[in-house]
């Protein structure tokens, strides 16, 4: 089990707090406002008052001993940078920075950060995808090329098996899964025949998954 340092407890730290909590991960957050702390403490396994950007307050904690550093402070650049900057020097194995703009994921992956979130821009992303059809119900880009989708299946797949609609071979796109009654089952065989109503977890290139599903 991964152990992870988070910095910086407000709403996106929080969130993130709680996703681990969620998944038994065990973490160490820091914030330098008491009232944040306090109000995580059931949500994280160890927590501390104290200044990111402070080099013997950060090597008190034992960085090179977590498996990921995520800092998550939001509204001061300049001591999300610094405080990025800190761990690197101080041995940490992996820094996972938030970004805000495109520029300041520019200088965080310049100064210690090994990889940088960019919530709005990647919300903006989802919501601009998700928006364009009705068939679209979640998306995640992997890279400039593939993404994953799921969708609902159009009313002329009912019925019809994986193999019958073969849109492997015609669209290169592949079926990851299928989601019936609010249930995803991952196990797809050829002859999985879908269900009206359903929806399925596709990978594929955007613009063939846009012609496939007729978006």
């Amino acid at each position: 089990m991964k152990s992870i340092l988070l910095i910086g407890l407000g709403r996106f730290g929080r969130h993130i707090a709680q996703k681990l909590n969620d998944l038994n991960y065990q973490v160490m957050a820091v914030d330098n406002n008491e009232e944040r702390v306090n109000r995580n403490l059931s949500i994280v396994t160890n927590a501390q008052i104290g200044d990111s950007t402070d080099a013997d307050f950060l090597s008190s904690l034992g960085i090179r001993n977590y498996d990921v550093c995520i800092v998550a402070i939001g509204d001061n650049f300049q001591n999300s940078l610094e405080t990025a900057s800190l761990l690197k020097e101080l041995g940490a194995k992996k820094v996972i920075a938030r970004a805000s703009r495109g520029v300041q994921e520019k200088f965080l992956l310049r100064n210690g950060a090994d990889e940088v979130v960019y919530p709005e821009k990647q919300l903006a992303a989802w919501t601009a995808i998700r928006c364009t059809s009705e068939h679209i119900l979640d998306y995640i880009e992997l890279d400039g090329e593939y993404s994953i989708f799921e969708l609902s299946i159009p009313a002329a797949w009912g019925g019809k098996t994986i193999l019958q609609l073969d849109i492997r071979k015609k669209y290169g796109i592949n079926v990851l899964g299928i989601r019936e009654s609010g249930k995803l089952s991952m196990d797809i065989l050829p002859d999985t025949t879908l269900s009206r109503g359903t929806s399925v977890l596709v990978l594929g290139k955007p613009k063939a998954v846009q012609k496939c599903f007729r978006i």
